[in-house]
């Protein structure tokens, strides 16, 4: 019985890590899909030949990885000031600490031109796996991506 139990559990293990989940979690950020509000949490998948954006189980959206025209990338860094006023309230001393400290949020936008459907959108993504995101979009459709910061704006 327990020979039988070891030989279930080396083929089931390596068959649950294999169907495990493979996409990134993000935050829709706003653009010009349909029915999708800013804020709402979605889950990014890349494929070999297309990215697709889920929500809930339900498909929102299917990207063809040729389709893509354009990856960015950019920051929005802020001061921690409320719970840095927060803090102040219990002890002077960790409060202003924590008005010295920063927060980084992390942006990946695409733009994709699909024949004649256009769009783009961005989504924020975490700070443990936006390189990730980064990556397998390069990776998918051979573009490097814009950063959006290095990048100055001339009128």
């Amino acid at each position: 019985m327990n020979k039988l139990m070891v030989i279930v559990l080396c083929v089931a293990m390596p068959l649950m890590v294999f169907a495990g989940d493979n996409g990134y979690k993000v935050t829709y950020d706003g653009g010009s899909i349909p029915d999708a509000k800013a804020g709402t949490g979605m889950k990014l998948i890349i494929d070999s030949n297309q990215v697709r954006l889920m929500r809930d189980k339900g498909e929102v959206i299917t990207i063809p990885a040729s389709a893509i025209t354009e990856i960015s990338y950019g920051q929005d860094v802020h001061r921690r000031i409320g719970a840095a006023i927060g803090l102040a309230i219990i002890s002077l001393g960790i409060g202003a600490l924590m008005a010295l400290t920063k927060s980084k949020k992390h942006f990946v936008g695409l733009t994709w031109a699909d024949g004649d459907k256009k769009g783009g959108f961005a989504m924020q993504c975490d700070k443990n796996n936006y390189r990730g995101v980064l990556a397998g979009l390069e990776g998918v459709t051979g573009k490097k991506a814009v950063d959006s910061d290095a990048m100055t704006v001339k009128n």
